[in-house]
This record gives C-alpha cells, structure tokens and sequence, in this order.
C-alpha cells in the first residue's frame, strides 16, 4: 500500500509499505480521508512517538470503508463507512483499527467530515464530561477557541446550556466561535483576557487549556471554587513558574493534565461508548458538527501542516487520498 513516509530530513513524500497485520479484534479500513492534527507534526519533528508496539506511520485519525473484518462482529461488515481514531497510522491506503473504537459514519456526513469527528470531539468531550464532570449552565472558558478541539468543545458545551468564553487570535476565529455560540469572544492580541473576566466579575467552573506556560496561573485567578482546569498541551511552553498554591488551595481548584493518545484501549472504548451515548445521535442530526477549514490532497500534506504551524486554520484539516472526498 502507499503511504505517507518520513525522510532524515523530516520531509514527506509518498512510499510503499505493506498492509497492516490485524487481530481478531481489529479491522482493516481502506482510508478516503485523514484528519490533521498537530501530534502529527510533533512525531515528524521527533517530539512525539507513538505509543509502544504502535505503527511509526504518521497519523491518528481516518474515514473511510472496512476492508476486511479480523473477528466475527455482528455490528460491522465490509464495506461500511467509518471512521475512528488510532495510535497512529491513519497517512496511509490502509489503516487497522480497534472494532471497538469505529463510529459509523452518518449519512447525512461525508468521509472528509467523517475524518475531522474523532479526535477533537473525543479529547473535547473527554476533557469536560470525563475529566471536569461538566454541568449544565456551568461557565467555560476554552482557549484557542478556533483550533479544532475548540470548536468541538464549544457545541458541546452549548449543549449542556453553558456560558461560553473563548480566547481566539484574529477577528474571523471570533467569528466562528460566535457562529458556533460562543457567548464572549476574546481576542487576546488586543485584550487581556484576565483583565476582561475581572472587569466582568466572570469566574469559570471549567477551562480548558492548550497553552500552559504562563497561562497556569492565569487560570487559576479566574477558576470558579471548586474549579476544574484540563490542559491538553503547552503551546506557551511546558514551564510555569510561580504557581500560585494559596489561590489554588483557597478555591479547591483542580488542575488536570491529560492526552489521549497514549490510554489504554479499554480506556478509549469506554470514552467512546460515552460518547456516542450522549452525543452521536446528535451528530446524525446536524446539532453538532465538525468545522473543517480546508482539506488537501494527501500530496500537499506539508502545505496542510504549514498551514497549522501558521495556526491559520479554523477548525480542522483534512487529507484526501487522491482527491477521494465522496
């Protein structure tokens, strides 16, 4: 099969490697479409390995048909439309995956739509049912509210009737987040958003945080008592100095570090389950939906991964095998 290969430079170009060997518990998928994200181009720099025993290919989330079915499964048969996320992989013809982790692609969805769900809407969702016990009317505050777990967790957020306060870098992200119903919109290259919550005496119950670095103690001045604080990366930097514990302790404020990624597999299974419990129904509706800024040929995956190092997508970006979208 092709796939996309990595050379001692770091650069990207289409090879040739055999098929993945499945087990009884995996399937074969024949990809149509591949989400971006930003772990891939942290594994090609040499940042970000995969998990142990996992593929070295590129890529952790896919759409498309199941070629061949390692198991006897009732609920799956060759030729459905999937997709799923994977340890790694997904830059390829042919990916294995889980049984247990496939989601049906809707109808009313195509396979590049389908390739821009399971990583964001999981992590989204993982981070403010799994981890932070969302409730409904709590206040939220998401950071870089524009990428592509962002706008995830916005509509998810909505859904449970929250306020939501998002921080964006540029005035078309606010727009989208005020399209997806975002109740504040901060641009945090002309506003500080510590100063803006204060003056709007606007504490969260829940923030999700990509940033780290200087934005720890951020958070922690604006958490709610009894606060929870998910961050999911460091693009600020992995060190925060001076955390203020007093504040910490005076709020019961709760800061979780979290991937997915790297969980075990019945970890990703149950959070999966969970997730098409409360949400996939609403997924086959239109109530919540991915937002896809642009989607390349898999040929032009290093203009698609400038494109996020620019940070100039609105959601999420995709990969098609050549020009296969439909």
């Amino acid at each position: 099969m092709r796939y996309i290969a990595i050379n001692e430079q770091n650069q990207l170009s289409i090879g040739n490697i055999d098929k993945p060997v499945i087990g009884v518990d995996e399937c074969l998928i024949k990809v149509r479409a591949i989400g971006v994200n930003r772990a891939d181009i942290l594994q090609k720099q040499g940042h970000y390995p995969p998990p142990p025993g996992e593929s070295n290919i590129l890529g952790i989330e896919a759409c498309g048909n199941i070629a061949v079915i390692g198991g006897k499964d009732e609920n799956w048969q060759v030729g459905d439309k999937v997709f799923a996320i994977v340890p790694g992989g997904a830059y390829a013809e042919y990916v294995k995956v889980k049984t247990a982790h496939l989601f049906a692609l809707p109808k009313n969805l195509t396979y590049v739509q389908g390739a821009a769900i399971a990583e964001v809407f999981l992590t989204a969702y993982q981070c403010l049912f799994t981890i932070a016990n969302l409730k409904r009317n709590a206040k939220v505050l998401i950071h870089a509210g524009a990428s592509g777990v962002g706008t995830a967790a916005i509509q998810l957020a909505k859904y449970f009737d929250c306020h939501v306060s998002v921080t964006v870098g540029n005035d078309k992200k606010a727009d989208t987040c005020k399209a997806l119903g975002a109740d504040q919109v901060i641009n945090y290259q002309n506003t500080d958003f510590v100063a803006s919550a204060k003056q709007n005496k606007q504490n969260y119950d829940v923030i999700l945080d990509v940033v780290a670095g200087d934005y720890v103690n951020k958070n922690i001045s604006l958490c709610a008592l009894d606060g929870h604080i998910v961050m999911l990366s460091m693009l600020g930097g992995r060190f925060a100095e001076n955390i203020d514990v007093a504040k910490m302790l005076a709020k019961r404020v709760t800061l979780h570090a979290t991937t997915l990624r790297s969980r075990r597999d019945d970890y990703k299974t149950s959070l999966i389950q969970a997730f098409k419990r409360d949400f996939y129904q609403s997924l086959e509706q239109g109530l919540i939906k991915p937002v896809i800024y642009k989607q390349y040929p898999w040929r032009d995956v290093e203009s698609a991964h400038q494109v996020m190092l620019n940070n100039e997508n609105i959601g999420k970006i995709t990969l098609t095998i050549d020009d296969n979208a439909h």
